[in-house]
């Protein structure tokens, strides 16, 4: 399959004329669009939720997923092009946001456009050095072990050894993509940016989530909310009351 062709890449409603803001959502690793099934009904009226499909996870699980994010971004690039004839914002959480934050990169320097708003979620700033060991090269038993303490991947696939086996590959790709991620050096955006954190998440701490600020010369805000890492999870309705209020405001100023 040509993964340039953008008709994979999107799990989308076919909302037609209704659309007046998309709002593209980038999952954490070894995440797929499902991790954003619920949210259409959960936000005002004209926005429309399209989930993005990495290769190696749901309908895509036969191909081979990247190891790499400037490879991955340039080619969602091309994918998502098509689709920017609306006003369009980018939700992203962990290995999402930085995603996202690439692409708004891409995006401006190669189309000339721009998010309406970046949404981050549970990832400190993309300038900051990594402070946690790589897992993504451990042998079998050790990158599951590690997998569990982290609490974001279904007890079931533990549970299931032909199902971990089939994730085994997409999730060591999608920590290999986190883990190699070239720190970000250059300019900030001048887009408004949200960023979202867990109160007791132990990868990313208050202040390295506060560091997101220097990435914009626009508007700023974060919040902390209850849980851990996946706290998008556990705290998805007040995830999606916070959007919901700053998706009225951005069509209001689209009006």
């Amino acid at each position: 399959m040509d993964q340039t062709n953008p008709a994979p890449w999107f799990n989308y409603p076919k909302n037609g004329d209704l659309c007046r803001l998309r709002l593209f959502c980038f999952p954490y690793a070894g995440g797929s669009a499902l991790i954003y099934r619920g949210w259409l009904s959960n936000l005002p009226a004209g926005v429309a939720v399209w989930p993005v499909q990495l290769p190696g996870r749901g309908s895509r699980y036969k191909e081979p997923p990247y190891v790499s994010m400037p490879a991955l971004v340039n080619v969602v690039a091309k994918a998502i092009e098509p689709f920017l004839d609306v006003p369009f914002a980018f939700f992203g959480h962990s290995m999402g946001a930085m995603m996202s934050f690439d692409l708004a990169h891409v995006v401006q320097e190669r189309f000339q456009l721009q998010p309406k708003h970046l949404f981050v979620s549970g990832s400190g700033g993309p300038h900051l050095p990594r402070t946690t060991a790589n897992i993504h090269d451990l042998p079998d038993d050790q990158f599951i072990r590690r997998l569990k303490e982290l609490n974001g991947t279904p007890p079931e696939v533990f549970e299931n050894p032909e199902l971990m086996l089939m994730m085994m590959r997409t999730l060591r790709a999608d920590f290999e993509i986190a883990e190699t991620y070239p720190r970000f050096s250059g300019p900030p955006l001048d887009i408004p940016i949200t960023a979202f954190g867990g109160q007791d998440d132990g990868l990313v701490a208050r202040e390295d989530l506060e560091a997101w600020k220097v990435q914009t010369t626009s508007a700023f805000n974060s919040w902390i909310l209850p849980g851990d890492h996946f706290f998008l999870h556990t705290s998805d309705t007040i995830v999606l009351r916070i959007l919901s209020q700053q998706m009225r405001t951005i069509l209001s100023e689209i009006d």
